[in-house]
């Protein structure tokens, strides 16, 4: 194979004068292969029927391509506009060519910063075609280069990425883009009354930190607040978690991420949108000064909460990053978090879990459905909401039953929403990592959330 090769869809012309190209498209479980026809390397994908194109199908086997092809060392890849036109025909072209890019450069990602013998290699992705559908493909690029963002920050490791350094991190990322910063350290935590970030954050060596990323890209539109988890480890605390490897707990900061992957999207691509991002920053471990359960937290908004579990902190730190939202004065929020065990066994591991306004929820779920970031609606249900009952404080962050989990930690998060916000709740618990790699995700981050937020926050802007 050379170190250029063309992709074409297999049109019955084409197939009909290459016998070895019509037994792969005949036989081969694959949807596509590298081939040679005429002197000339090509990749050639099976035509999609007239109903069976999706753009999600579109990024996954452009992901595939791209990664084989980055192995095998090819430099670049051409693809005309109308070769994909053709060969997706139920498709709005330009759309079709977006997802190509994006999947193309999340397949071809890759985080290396470790390997100390391995050199990263990427196929370049060259689309010709008219200057309109260049747009498209500077979108697609643009939105890949969002979400393989959200995927460095959640691959990194907990020594480099961590409550003191993740607020650097995201000032340096995110300079001249338009995104200002606000980094609150120990001590304005303190000031603002910030006590369920301060409680879980007591056990690290470590201080707890709360980052807003404010975006003004038209103010005249209502404030849309994001608000992300962002535990850097999570050990599980004095409740200590079980395992024989606990290496992707570092990821526990997969909604914070996300956050940051949506903000960057929304200023790199100009959006009209007015965002704040919320993120709530911890590490939780066991330590002489770690909270002990039975303890106490009294929120600013008054509420107390005891601590039945310290392995359910997330809902802690959120709690205070909701009430902050509140004093942002918000119309809609969204709160994504690597939250509950529970959602993964309910939904596994491709989609995660959305609960709040059930318009809204409607509407996420289609706007997933489309970008590529599943969720599915669950209930709110109201008969549950005594389980969270204590004996000594307003609320336990735990639920007395051992049913339904990621229902009552919603309804534990819905007691601290601001009146008058439209909220959702997503619970992507199970979507963070991928176990092997497949289409456009590699064996490792996913950087879940990054596009499903922004697009949210463009589609409540119109």
């Amino acid at each position: 194979m050379s170190n250029k090769v063309k992709i074409i869809f297999a049109s019955n012309a084409l197939v009909a004068e290459n016998q070895a190209l019509k037994r792969f498209v005949e036989a081969s479980p694959h949807r596509y292969c590298f081939t040679l026809i005429n002197e000339t390397n090509f990749v050639v994908i099976k035509t999609y029927n007239e109903t069976d194109a999706t753009l999600e199908k579109v990024r996954m086997i452009a992901g595939s391509i791209a990664r084989e092809a980055s192995a095998r060392k090819i430099g670049t890849a051409y693809v005309d506009e109308k070769v994909l036109a053709a060969g997706l025909p139920n498709l709005d072209p330009g759309e079709a060519v977006q997802a190509f890019v994006e999947g193309w450069d999340l397949g071809a990602y890759q985080f290396l910063n470790y390997k100390s013998s391995a050199a990263a290699f990427r196929t370049a992705l060259e689309v010709s075609g008219s200057e309109h559908i260049q747009s498209f493909v500077h979108n697609g690029k643009v939105r890949a280069e969002a979400t393989a963002f959200s995927r460095d920050l959640m691959n990194e490791i907990p020594n480099v990425l961590n409550p003191e350094t993740f607020p650097e991190i995201l000032k340096k990322a995110f300079e001249g883009t338009g995104v200002q910063v606000n980094a609150f350290n120990k001590a304005k935590l303190e000031e603002l009354e910030m006590n369920g970030v301060l409680t879980v954050g007591r056990g690290s060596k470590y201080e707890p930190s709360f980052v807003e990323l404010v975006y003004r890209g038209d103010e005249s539109k209502p404030l849309v607040a994001l608000v992300g988890k962002g535990v850097t480890f999570d050990t599980g605390g004095i409740s200590l978690k079980i395992g024989k490897d606990l290496s992707d707990m570092r990821m526990d900061m997969g909604g914070a991420a996300a956050v940051s992957g949506a903000l960057m999207l929304l200023a790199k691509m100009k959006a009209k949108v007015n965002v704040v991002g919320l993120l709530p920053i911890a590490e939780n471990t066991p330590d002489q000064t770690s909270v002990l359960p039975s303890e106490i937290i009294r929120y600013k908004n008054g509420l107390t909460v005891q601590v039945g579990n310290t392995d359910a902190e997330g809902r802690l730190i959120l709690a205070d990053a909701l009430i902050r939202a509140g004093e942002w004065n918000v119309s809609y929020i969204v709160d994504i978090a690597t939250l509950t065990g529970a959602i993964a066994n309910a939904l596994g591991s491709k989609i995660a879990g959305v609960f709040g306004d059930e318009t809204l929820s409607s509407v996420l779920k289609e706007i997933g459905a489309k970008n590529g970031d599943h969720v599915w609606p669950m209930p709110l249900v109201d008969a549950y909401d005594c389980y969270l009952e204590s004996d000594y404080a307003d609320l336990s962050n735990i639920s007395s039953k051992s049913e339904a989990g990621s229902i009552t930690a919603g309804l534990f998060l819905r007691r601290f929403v601001p009146k008058g916000s439209k909220w959702l709740h997503v619970d992507m618990a199970g979507t963070t990592d991928s176990g092997k790699a497949e289409g456009y995700y590699p064996k490792s981050a996913t950087g879940y959330g990054a596009r499903l937020l922004a697009d949210y926050a463009v589609y409540v802007s119109k």
